[in-house]
C-alpha cells in the first residue's frame, strides 16, 4: 500500500520567509497587469516576469519543474492551464490567465490572476470580463472557508455552492485540477478540490500553508492536453479561467500570503478579517 503524504506544516517563522515568495509573486503579476496589451507575444509576457523575478533575487518555481520551458504559464482563451510562453499574439479581447511563482531562500510562491486584454467586440469582452469576476469569486469564497471551516472540503463546498448558485450561463469547475500544499516545495498534500466530494478531507489545522485555484470554464470543464504536453485546453473550445492565491493558516486566523493587504479586500464581503504575522 502506498504511503499518504504527510502534509508539511510551518512555524510563523517559516509562514513569515514564505511571505517574502508570495510578494514577489504579487510584484510579477502588478508588472503583467500594468505592461501587458494588445500586440504582445506570450514570451514577451513571460520576460516581464523573469525581470522582475530576477530584480528580486529569486527564482522560477515553474521553470524545469518536470521539463516545463518557461518561468510563468500564460494560459489565453480556451487554455485552461500551463498555457506554454510563446509566439502567440494577444489580441484585444482576450481572456489571458497569468500562474506565476518564485522561489525565496527555499520557499515557494504560487498564485495566478486573469485579465481581459482592452478593446475587442464588446459582447465577447463582457462575457470573459463576467468569467474572470465570477472565477475570481469562488476563489475568495473558497479562502473565506478556511477561516470559516473545518476541513479541506469545505473549500470545495463553499466554491461549489457559489458556482451552481449562478444563473445561466453557468460557468464549470473544472475538475481535473485542484489546488495543493506548498511551501519548501511547490506541490504537497494536501489536495484542495475546488468541488463538492464525499469526504470532508483534512482538518484544517495551524501551519498549513494552501493553494487555493479554481478553474472555470465558460461551457463543458472537460479537457484534453495538447501535443506538447503541458497545454491544457478545453474540449468544446469554450473560454476558461483562473485565479490562485497562497494561504496561510495559523493560530489568529488566515494570511493571503500572494495578496499585498493579506487578502483585506477579497475576503471583507465574507465577513473574514486576515490576520498578518508580526515581525
Amino acid at each position: 500500500m502506498a504511503r499518504r503524504e504527510k502534509i508539511e506544516y510551518k512555524t510563523a517563522d517559516q509562514i513569515r520567509k514564505i511571505r517574502q515568495a508570495g510578494l514577489v509573486v504579487a510584484d510579477i503579476h502588478t508588472a503583467l497587469r500594468t505592461r501587458v496589451k494588445a500586440g504582445m507575444t506570450t514570451a514577451e509576457a513571460d520576460t516581464i516576469a523573469l525581470e522582475v523575478l530576477q530584480a528580486a533575487g529569486a527564482k522560477s518555481n515553474f521553470f524545469g519543474y518536470y521539463g516545463y520551458p518557461g518561468p510563468i504559464c500564460t494560459s489565453v482563451n480556451e487554455v485552461i492551464v500551463h498555457g506554454i510562453p510563446g509566439d502567440r499574439v494577444l489580441h484585444p479581447g482576450d481572456l489571458v490567465s497569468f500562474d506565476c511563482g518564485a522561489v525565496v531562500d527555499g520557499w515557494h510562491g504560487d498564485a495566478a490572476i486573469s485579465m481581459v486584454i482592452p478593446g475587442g467586440d464588446s459582447e465577447v469582452s463582457a462575457s470573459r470580463e463576467r468569467l474572470s469576476a465570477l472565477t475570481e469569486e469562488a476563489m475568495w469564497r473558497g479562502i473565506a472557508a478556511l477561516a470559516t471551516g473545518s476541513h479541506i472540503g469545505d473549500v470545495g463546498r463553499a466554491i461549489d455552492d457559489f458556482v451552481v448558485s449562478l444563473p445561466d450561463p453557468q460557468p464549470g469547475i473544472v475538475e481535473d485540477y485542484v489546488g495543493h500544499g506548498i511551501g519548501s516545495k511547490m506541490h504537497m498534500a494536501p489536495d484542495v478540490p475546488n468541488y463538492r466530494t464525499r469526504s470532508r478531507g483534512e482538518k484544517l489545522k495551524a501551519g498549513m500553508v494552501l493553494c487555493i485555484e479554481p478553474m472555470l470554464t465558460a461551457g463543458d470543464q472537460a479537457n484534453k492536453t495538447l501535443a506538447d504536453d503541458w497545454t491544457v485546453v478545453t474540449q468544446d473550445g469554450s473560454d476558461a479561467c483562473h485565479w490562485e492565491h497562497e494561504v496561510a493558516i495559523h493560530a489568529a486566523g488566515i494570511w493571503v500570503l500572494t495578496a499585498p493587504d493579506g487578502g483585506e479586500a477579497g475576503l471583507a464581503p465574507y465577513g473574514v478579517t486576515p490576520v498578518p504575522l508580526g515581525d
